[in-house]
């Protein structure tokens, strides 16, 4: 994966949430994500250089319409032209932001799975926050960040399409087995070449999954992560270095709680 404060077409800038209980929320991610000896993420979930990666916001009325899901931020060559491809290949656009002229500058759609993303204009290479030569040859090292993102659906070949055209990523087979037979899960890809992002298929590891963009965050101890999502009980000690999140308090995957997102934690 690529720098990803490096801005390019199909990089993800950011991601966010609304959520009725913030209060509660703020405090479970807090805990969760700020966790080694130099954690990665501060208390308010800025990273630790202070950057707004992801956004935690209360459930405000402009935001009714939202699923309660994590929304990523993918940086598109033209926000209008994308907004009208994804309505033309069976998308939904929930929100468009636009200026005082009426040039579109972000919006808020749903693939034709309900996973719901956002879209703002790539910006400049010169305009983006400046990163040292360590970060940028290892982008994902001492920094919080979203480190991958993967979407789980039953359809991935659709999917695959559906943002080949909406995003401009492009595709890298990834070949798969299940019960003896391949299939092929896709990498999508930046302009540059890197990986973005991740559409599978429901099936072999991933089968039960919702179809949400699930999004993977950078983490300073991974098992004191889980060892804190868990109320304090020790780990598995088979536990993945990519590991998924399943006992938030908001509820995920049918727990108890008044809403149902999906995280995970992955080992800086």
């Amino acid at each position: 994966m690529s720098d990803p404060f490096v801005p390019r077409v199909g990089g993800i800038l950011s991601a966010d949430i609304a959520v009725p209980e913030h209060e509660r929320e703020v405090r479970f991610y807090s805990r969760v994500l700020s966790t080694g000896q130099n954690p990665l993420w501060r208390e308010d979930l800025m990273n630790n250089r202070g950057m707004p990666i992801i956004g935690l916001g209360p459930r405000s009325a402009e935001c009714a319409d939202l699923p309660l899901q994590w929304m990523p931020h993918i940086l598109v060559a033209d926000v209008a032209a994308s907004a009208q491809r994804a309505l033309d290949l069976g998308g939904r656009e929930l929100m468009h932001g636009k200026d005082d002229n009426g040039k579109s500058q972000w919006a808020v759609l749903l693939d034709p799975n309900g996973a719901a993303f956002g879209i703002i204009p790539v910006a400049s290479v010169e305009a983006a926050p400046a990163t040292d030569a360590a970060a940028s040859r290892d982008a994902t090292a001492g920094v919080g960040c979203i480190s991958w993102l993967d979407l789980t659906v039953s359809d991935a070949s659709a999917t695959r399409d559906f943002y080949r055209q909406v995003v401009g990523w492009s595709v890298q087979d990834v070949e798969m087995e299940d019960a003896s037979e391949t299939y092929s899960d896709y990498n999508m890809l930046g302009d540059d070449g890197s990986p973005a992002a991740g559409v599978c298929h429901a099936r072999g590891v991933n089968p039960g999954l919702p179809p949400i963009w699930m999004i993977y965050l950078s983490v300073g101890d991974l098992a004191e992560s889980l060892r804190r999502v868990r109320g304090g009980a020790s780990p598995a000690p088979q536990a993945r270095i990519r590991a998924d999140v399943q006992s938030l308090p908001c509820g995920a995957l049918g727990t108890s709680g008044p809403c149902r997102e999906r995280v995970a934690v992955d080992r800086a």
